[in-house]
């Protein structure tokens, strides 16, 4: 078949769905994508994306790809975004839409995602941000936050901070590139990068360092966390809602007549004004 791939970002909000996947009971963001898609392209069945989120975790940059026939893509690429969107309820949107490389694979080319996670620490939480961020009213201990965040870049065993699956992972082992906090006034960022995540890994990461905050947990004990390989000794698991997958990353690629395929920062923002 002489076809066309096409890379999308997407942004959304997940708080009125199942995750990202398609599920068998309830909604998740790819069906709706897939819906609108089909709406348009009735020829398109299926799209690709570089990983899921869970329920109630959102994102501004999860990206995906799909393929159609070409003799079946009869519009101008730049208006691709716009008639998706035009077919996508309020809370899912497609930031871009480009062509690729015919090789192109979001999920298999990957090299690397970040996580952005957002705590209100304050005693009265902000309302504006009270579906986007994880309300915790006690001041936290931030110097204890950002000592024990230190033990987590690197490559490591990552079992302690993960949820439970029904099924055994092939390996636990994730390399991790960065867990910084930010601080603007109330609001706490937590920034995690990586070449890859299990499940719940960053919100058990986050609750754990929140605890740390808290002088439920000594940071020390970090590094003593993740060699016991055992979910039980580490922390919480923070809220789904203050998750967001912020950007997948992408080994630069150039060919003639075909664009880069790394994905740039999106041009939305979450702030503490505007939620």
């Amino acid at each position: 078949m002489d076809s066309i791939k096409f890379k999308l970002t997407i942004a959304y909000d997940g708080s009125a769905y199942q995750g990202w996947q398609v599920q068998k009971t309830g909604t998740g963001v790819q069906e709706k994508i897939e819906c609108a898609l089909a709406r348009i392209f009735p020829s398109v069945k299926r799209i690709h994306s570089s990983s899921r989120t869970d329920t109630g975790v959102h994102a501004l940059g999860m990206v995906a790809h799909f393929e159609i026939a070409r003799d079946k893509f009869k519009m101008p690429v730049r208006r691709l975004a716009l008639a998706l969107n035009a077919n996508l309820p309020e809370d899912i949107r497609i930031v871009s839409a480009t062509r690729c490389p015919a090789d192109f694979h979001a999920r298999f080319q990957a090299t690397g995602k970040q996580y952005r996670y957002f705590v209100w620490n304050h005693p009265a939480m902000n309302p504006l941000l009270r579906s986007r961020a994880w309300h915790v009213p006690l001041k936290l201990d931030l110097a204890s936050v950002r000592a024990a965040a230190k033990s987590f870049p690197g490559k490591h065993d990552f079992k302690s901070f993960a949820g439970t699956r029904s099924y055994e992972m092939e390996s636990t082992v994730r390399t991790l590139t960065r867990c910084d906090i930010k601080r603007s006034g109330p609001q706490l960022t937590f920034i995690i990068e990586g070449d890859g995540f299990l499940y719940k890994m960053c919100r058990g990461i986050v609750g754990t360092l929140v605890q740390v905050g808290q002088g439920k947990i000594p940071a020390p004990e970090i590094k003593n966390i993740l060699t016991s390989r055992d979910r039980r000794v580490a922390g919480m698991t923070a809220p789904a809602h203050g998750l967001v997958l912020w950007q997948v990353f992408y080994s630069p690629r150039r060919r003639k007549g075909a664009e880069e395929t790394r994905t740039r920062r999106p041009s939305l923002r979450l702030r503490a004004s505007a939620a």
